[in-house]
């Protein structure tokens, strides 16, 4: 007669659920226990794994402990309280290589080819235009006029800079040098100059320069700068004389017409080197934009060589020059004037 193995596997079953149960209950007296203070109940204690590269050696752990199977709740607090003392001086026991840690000062150490180590652009660039008013001696004869200007160079720091620079300062000539020269033209020219015997007369003049900037940053804030600037370079002075002429245009197509322009009668020229120096503020609309608004004066000197006045008769004739005629020897006479700039700086 077969015995049926149904029974055997129901017993098998509530065995292995008793030893479960059993098991737990144990587990929970000894936690109990132990939070109690109670030194009778046994705590298991699994023994900690140590390998080379951790920071805590088994020969560190307090002699107290000896890592027993029964320690009491005073060996479990010490034995914890060491433990997190010693993971909290090195939080990762088995640290892998790391780049070393970047050091910086009061700003961040740039290290790219566009900026200095202070964080300053290495370039900079600008534009502007305003107006230039003639001073001393040049005010006699030159009126008020506008002056345009661009320009970049290198940035060594937050505060010394070297600008190349680019400046075209146009002016006009006053009423009563024109009135004087009218005469002078008149009777020089007569019929030859225009065609016609000349009624009126007017003038420019205009000086355009290269010039080599040293510039130094005084103050830097977020918003408003401030500096002072000065260099020196190549001055390049032309006047030009002009009276109204009448011209034709002639076209297959409509025929010819007559207008009226400017015809320049006469013209002078003069190079000099010279110097500028003066003081600029700037302001930026943001503390992290590069771009900046400035306003500049400057006194701007050029010697210039003085000429000779000679108009065929009166005043003294160069022998080296059997041509030479200058009857506005003002160009060539030393110049100052104060250009006023407006622009930005980038």
């Amino acid at each position: 007669m077969q015995i049926s193995q149904r029974p055997l596997r129901l017993i098998s079953r509530a065995s292995a659920i008793f030893a479960l149960a059993t098991a737990a209950a144990l587990s929970l007296q000894a936690q109990s226990g132990g939070g109690a203070g109670s030194k009778g109940v046994s705590t298991s204690f699994a023994q900690p794994v140590f390998s080379s590269a951790s920071p805590i050696a088994a020969s560190d752990a307090p002699d107290a402990i000896g890592y027993s199977s029964s320690a009491g709740a005073a060996e479990t607090e010490s034995a914890v309280s060491y433990m997190s003392s010693s993971l909290a001086a090195s939080p990762n026991p088995n640290p892998g290589p790391q780049p070393p840690p970047r050091r910086y000062g009061r700003r961040p150490v740039y290290a790219d080819s566009h900026h200095n180590a202070d964080g300053s652009n290495k370039y900079t660039f600008f534009g502007g235009g305003g107006f230039t008013n003639p001073t001393g001696g040049t005010h006699n004869y030159l009126a008020t006029g506008y002056d345009l200007q661009v320009g970049g160079g290198r940035n060594f720091n937050k505060k010394v800079a070297l600008l190349a620079q680019f400046d075209y300062n146009h002016f006009g000539i006053q009423t009563n040098t024109l009135n004087s020269l009218l005469g002078i033209y008149s009777n020089l020219c007569g019929n030859d100059c225009t065609g016609t015997a000349i009624s009126q007369i007017g003038g420019t003049n205009h000086i355009w320069s290269f010039t080599l900037d040293p510039m130094y940053t005084y103050l830097d804030g977020d918003k408003f700068g401030g500096y002072v600037i000065g260099g020196v370079g190549f001055y390049h002075k032309v006047t030009d004389f002009t009276t109204p002429a009448t011209g034709e245009y002639c076209d297959i197509y409509y025929g010819c017409i007559e207008y009226e322009a400017n015809e320049t009668i006469d013209s002078y020229v003069s190079n000099a080197a010279g110097v500028n120096g003066g003081l600029g503020f700037t302001y930026k609309a943001s503390r992290f934009s590069d771009l900046k608004f400035y306003a500049e004066a400057r006194y701007v000197y050029t010697a210039n060589s003085p000429r000779p006045y000679y108009d065929g008769s009166t005043g003294t004739n160069p022998s080296a020059n059997p041509n030479y005629f200058d009857v506005f020897p003002q160009n060539s006479a030393k110049t100052t004037y104060i250009p006023i700039i407006f622009g930005v700086r980038f």
